[in-house]
């Protein structure tokens, strides 16, 4: 695979809110919801703290990966693939990154939440290590798919 991946920069917010919208729509159509226009408000100063995670192809950004620091956990809030590189294992391949980030942090797991109903995705996060600790509705209420937690023990 010829991806590069790399820390996200500044100047870089409107590639990265791009790929995060393109990948998530259809995702969120089929929890019943749109993407508001301020959704990903949060990402520049997700990027300033060093905590979103880009792939890059052909000098174009393909994929993002959004976390948050926890105690000794990296929690992966968003994994996006433009939808032109899904199916190539480019979601496995920054899976197999952001392990290599959170163990040169010295975190001991890697954790993420998705909708149940996305059976594609929890297959996909099982595949690489990731089990279901917990099932529930989601925390912000929003809509009333139960949501998988998901964790992967470094």
């Amino acid at each position: 695979m010829s991806f590069i991946f790399r820390a996200a920069q500044s100047a870089e917010c409107a590639d990265a809110d791009r790929v995060l919208r393109a990948a998530f729509t259809p995702y969120m159509h089929r929890l019943g919801r749109e993407i508001p226009a301020d959704y990903y408000k949060w990402l520049p100063a997700s990027i300033e703290r060093g905590d979103v995670f880009l792939a890059e192809k052909d000098g174009r950004i393909v994929g993002v990966a959004a976390t948050e620091r926890r105690k000794a956990e990296l929690f992966l809030d968003r994994l996006a693939v433009d939808p032109a590189q899904q199916g190539t294992g480019l979601g496995r391949w920054l899976l197999q990154r952001l392990d290599e980030v959170a163990c040169e942090r010295g975190d001991r797991t890697v954790s993420l939440v998705t909708a149940e109903m996305m059976h594609h995705l929890v297959k996909l996060y099982g595949s690489h290590g990731f089990e279901i600790v917990h099932r529930g509705p989601p925390d912000h209420g929003r809509d009333a798919h139960t949501r998988v937690h998901m964790v992967k023990r470094l």
